[in-house]
This record gives structure tokens, C-alpha cells and sequence, in this order.
């Protein structure tokens, strides 16, 4: 059984070191061969918006466009759907491969056997 991975990010531009960790651990987890599973909440949010990712910058750090990209490529990169909508982002806003979903579909995530979840 793949081990599944969770990660819900609630900080962007406002926490840094924070939101690159919640990217870079799930970048990793891809390249370790665990199903990943990328939840953009809060300021993360902003981070489903094109362009929005190479905005962002810090020292030491991979640039979040690349881990996004590599995301987007083998994992789910999810939206919250209260978070979008607080920021008025709708689905034709979003990078190409990510969804829109709300708590239920999160916790059935959280909730799967074998699953591990992390927030940052």
C-alpha cells in the first residue's frame, strides 16, 4: 500500500518559512513515492492564482514555483472552497490541475487508511 500524504498549508507570503516547508514536505513525499495530497488554505491560497508562486521568495529555500510544479505534476494540489471564496477566486481563476473542494473532501482525505496528515 502507498503511504498517503495530507498536507494543509495556511500560510503564504505571511508566515515563509512556514509555507515553504508545507511545499517542500510535499515535494519530497512525491519523490519518496507517497500519494500526495496538497491543501492550499488561508494566505496559501493565493498560491493557486497564475504567477502568484514566483511572487514569492526566500533565502535558502527552492523557489515555490518549482515545488508547485512538481506537485501539480504527481500529486492534488486542493483549494479550499471557503478560503477561495473569501478571496474571490473561482475555478476559471486557478492554474490548470487544481480543484476547488471543501472540509468533507479533506477529512475523507485525512480519514483513509494509512494516511498521515500534516498542517503548516
Amino acid at each position: 500500500m502507498t503511504a498517503s500524504l495530507v498536507i494543509k498549508a495556511t500560510a503564504g507570503a505571511d508566515a515563509p518559512e512556514r509555507c515553504s516547508q508545507a511545499f517542500t514536505v510535499a515535494a519530497v513525499g512525491l519523490a519518496s513515492g507517497a500519494d500526495v495530497s496538497l491543501w492550499l488554505t488561508g494566505e496559501s491560497a493565493w498560491f493557486a492564482l497564475p504567477g502568484r508562486a514566483a511572487e514569492f521568495a526566500l533565502p535558502e529555500s527552492t523557489p515555490l514555483t518549482e515545488l508547485l510544479d512538481a506537485i501539480l505534476s504527481g500529486g492534488r494540489v486542493t483549494l479550499c472552497t471557503q478560503c477561495a471564496a473569501r478571496r474571490a477566486i473561482g475555478p476559471d481563476d486557478v492554474l490548470p490541475g487544481i480543484r476547488i473542494a471543501g472540509a468533507a473532501v479533506f477529512v475523507s482525505e485525512v480519514l483513509a487508511d494509512g494516511a498521515r496528515a500534516l498542517v503548516y
